[in-house]
């Protein structure tokens, strides 16, 4: 299975989907003209991955902000990993947040609420 790389821009995040290692990664802003469509190839990628995970796959999400759509759009993605989860891989997030940013940190605790996965909060000096 091919890996993901999506170059981030000052609207997009970096994307590093690596299916040989389990390792997913969103770095940066997530502010798309169209999250909808920036984000599918994202779920459709994680689709594939859920043919042939592997034993232990790892989320690290790097955002240092998103808009209201892509918030959507990640819980979509995060639901994924949940049904995968369920099945034959274990699916770690770690939510990385920089020591002053309380709505990230709130909004890695609301995920965490809502979605049935182990969530590993990590407080960093700078994103």
């Amino acid at each position: 299975m091919e890996n993901l790389n999506l170059e981030g821009s000052a609207k997009t995040p970096t994307v590093t989907f690596d299916g040989g290692n389990g390792t997913l990664e969103l770095k940066g802003r997530s502010i798309p003209e169209n999250s909808i469509e920036f984000y599918k190839p994202l779920n459709d990628w994680i689709d594939q991955y859920a043919t042939t995970p592997q034993s232990k796959t790892t989320v690290d999400v790097k955002l240092e902000y998103f808009n209201t759509s892509s918030s959507k759009c990640i819980l979509d993605l995060f639901k994924q990993l949940e049904k995968l989860n369920q099945q034959n891989t274990e699916v770690h997030v770690n939510w990385y947040y920089e020591e002053d940013d309380e709505d990230m940190a709130e909004a890695g605790e609301d995920y965490q609420a809502i979605i049935d996965l182990p969530f590993k909060m990590i407080e960093v000096e700078e994103i």
